[in-house]
Order: C-alpha cells, then sequence, then structure tokens
C-alpha cells in the first residue's frame, strides 16, 4: 500500500497490462508515467526516479481484523459492475514456477517461498515464513532499529483455490517496532497470542496488549512486503536472509 501523492500532487493509477519480473507495471492518469508495483518507482514517463511512499498494511483474516476493528469499514460488492469478487483467476499461482518469469535467481531460498521483507534505509532483509511457522515471532536488528515479527496461522492464500476462502492456510506475519514508550520488549509465542518477557503483558497479532501492565498500548507499525521470495530478490539483490 502506497500514498499516492506525490510532491503535492494526487495521482489515479491504472494498470498497463504489463509485467516485469513477473511483477504488475501500473500508469498515472494525471502524467501516464509507468509505475513498479513493487517498490513504488516511476520507471518510465515525466515522473521517472520518483517514488511512492510504503505505508504500512498487515495482510490478515478476517477474523483477525473484525475482532480487532468490530466497526472497520469493509469494501462494498455492490459497486453496480458484474464482476466475481472473491475468485482468483490464478489457481495455484503460489504452488508453481513464477507465472511468466524471466530473471535473476536466486537459490538461498526457494523461488515461491513467502517471505517478509523488510527494507529501509541501509539494509534489506527477508524472513522466510517456514522459519516463522516454527517459532511464532523473529527479533531483528536492521539498520539500527529493533524489530519484532509476529506469525500466527489462520490466513488463506489469496492464489491456491480458484476461490479465495477456500485456500490453504498460509498463515499471516506483522512488523513492529520493539521499543516502546523508550523500554525494548523480548517477546515469545504463546498459543494465538504474543507475551513480552519485560511485563508478562499479552499481544494481538495486530500489534495491540489485550491485557497486563501495558494492555492498551500498541506497537508502531513498520512498513514491509509480504511476497514471494523470486519476486523481492530480484528488486532488493543485495538483500540478507534471516536465520533465527
Amino acid at each position: 500500500m502506497y500514498r499516492r501523492t506525490v510532491e503535492g500532487k494526487v495521482l489515479d493509477f491504472g494498470t498497463t497490462g504489463l509485467l516485469r519480473f513477473s511483477n504488475l507495471v501500473m500508469y498515472d492518469r494525471q502524467t501516464e508515467s509507468w509505475w513498479q508495483e513493487f517498490g513504488g518507482e516511476a520507471i518510465v514517463g515525466e515522473m521517472t526516479g520518483k517514488k511512492l511512499e510504503l505505508l504500512p498494511m498487515n495482510i490478515v483474516s478476517w477474523k483477525e481484523f473484525k475482532e480487532a476493528h468490530p466497526k472497520g469499514k469493509v469494501l462494498s460488492r455492490d459497486t453496480g459492475y458484474r464482476r466475481p469478487y472473491g475468485d482468483n483467476p490464478y489457481i495455484q499461482y503460489d504452488s508453481q514456477y513464477p507465472f511468466m518469469y524471466s530473471g535473476p535467481q536466486d537459490r538461498r531460498l526457494k523461488a515461491m517461498d513467502r517471505i517478509v521483507g523488510i527494507s529501509l534505509a541501509t539494509e534489506a532483509l527477508a524472513i522466510p515464513y517456514s522459519v516463522l511457522e516454527k517459532n511464532g515471532v523473529a527479533q531483528v536488528q536492521l539498520d539500527g532499529q529493533d524489530l519484532v515479527v509476529f506469525y500466527k496461522k489462520g490466513t488463506a492464500s489469496a492464489l491456491d483455490s480458484g476461490y479465495i476462502a477456500e485456500g490453504r492456510d498460509v498463515g499471516a506475519a506483522t512488523v513492529y517496532r520493539r521499543v516502546l514508550e523508550g523500554r525494548k520488549l523480548t517477546f515469545r509465542a504463546e498459543a494465538d497470542q504474543f507475551v513480552d518477557e519485560e511485563t508478562g503483558s499479552t499481544w494481538t497479532l495486530l500489534g495491540e496488549a489485550k491485557s497486563g501492565q501495558l494492555a492498551g498500548k500498541r506497537l508502531a507499525p513498520v512498513a514491509h512486503q509480504n511476497s514471494f521470495w523470486f519476486a523481492w530478490v530480484a528488486f532488493r539483490p543485495q538483500t540478507a536472509v534471516y536465520k533465527p
């Protein structure tokens, strides 16, 4: 998710229908510049070299969102257009070799491995879902910042079954700053929640303390990308791979 205001100008986006490294190329209707969806950088046209600001966003299950935001807004399917909302046109995309991909290969991980990608000013890090699934939590220092990644089962793949709701469970990963009000917290996964060792407070996947001394507090979210390894490393070739 990106902020669509660039140098004071609000841009409206559409799709060019083109792919680069199997990644969507967008265009803005104001200048007709082309933008790479991964990284949000303009690659053709008047805006070439400009970058959209990446905003923190989490991909979680409807259940997780609804519990955290009972009054949250949901996009309506009543749009006036006949569209197969909820259908996946790329059945089993995430079980095969990258679709229409021709580019560099990095064999540190399998091409279709899901990763959490974090890119800060001077460093980039890929954290495999396979590692997160075993440990539930990853605590890292990147570009001088102390971060924590939470992982929890219960989110369907949008690229598996023909109907998204029936996709296999691939889980969800979220990223936050570990320092809260000047204190660095240390986390562990416990059942369906997360616990900090300093206060014993329990935290949700969406970074809110639900009980304990810190109840009601929220961890600051960190912009990241939930990606496949082949896509992340094609655009971030100097990335490190997290090992616990």
